[in-house]
């Protein structure tokens, strides 16, 4: 297994392995299809934002995430999605410490996110805390906002639990 770098060419695999991350647990059909601009992955978006993609021995994607920087020393983790049959067996956890080793290279000090809420508890273990809470499309759902400080201690970088 390996992580690198995503390119234009796998816009579509990315986006299909995004619909199928989030058809997983158990959103309508109708409710994918409203969301289908947010979960699409384009060529722009690729060449817009940091995208890396986690790849098994037959250079299958398996995951991903993206990010960028929102402004000074702060970076939003936008998308961290998983192959359906690979969640809850380590690879967003594998991701997350690329992410993170990635992130040590600069001079961030924050990560926020806006988490599915059936991602929360994963975040959470990383240990991000939920600062907020964002209003969806569907009534009565809200996803969570929330942020990793990160702390330079000497040469290393340690990550805040709150």
């Amino acid at each position: 297994m390996r992580i690198e770098k995503a390119i234009q060419i796998d816009a579509k695999d990315l986006t299909e392995l995004t619909i199928r991350s989030k058809s997983h647990w158990n959103y309508s059909k109708k409710q994918i299809e409203n969301w289908i601009s947010d979960l699409t992955i384009s060529e722009n978006y690729l060449t817009e934002k940091e995208v890396y993609k986690l790849l098994d021995v037959e250079n299958q994607i398996i995951g991903y995430y993206s990010y960028f920087e929102m402004e000074n020393l702060i970076v939003k983790l936008e998308n961290l999605f998983i192959e359906p049959k690979f969640i809850k067996r380590g690879f967003g956890k594998i991701l997350m410490t690329d992410f993170l080793q990635r992130i040590e290279k600069t001079k961030i000090e924050k990560i926020i996110l806006d988490a599915d809420p059936n991602a929360e508890r994963f975040y959470k273990q990383i240990g991000f805390k939920t600062i907020g809470k964002l209003e969806t499309s569907i009534k009565n759902r809200f996803l969570p906002i929330m942020e990793l400080r990160i702390k330079p201690v000497a040469n290393t970088v340690s990550y805040e639990k709150h």
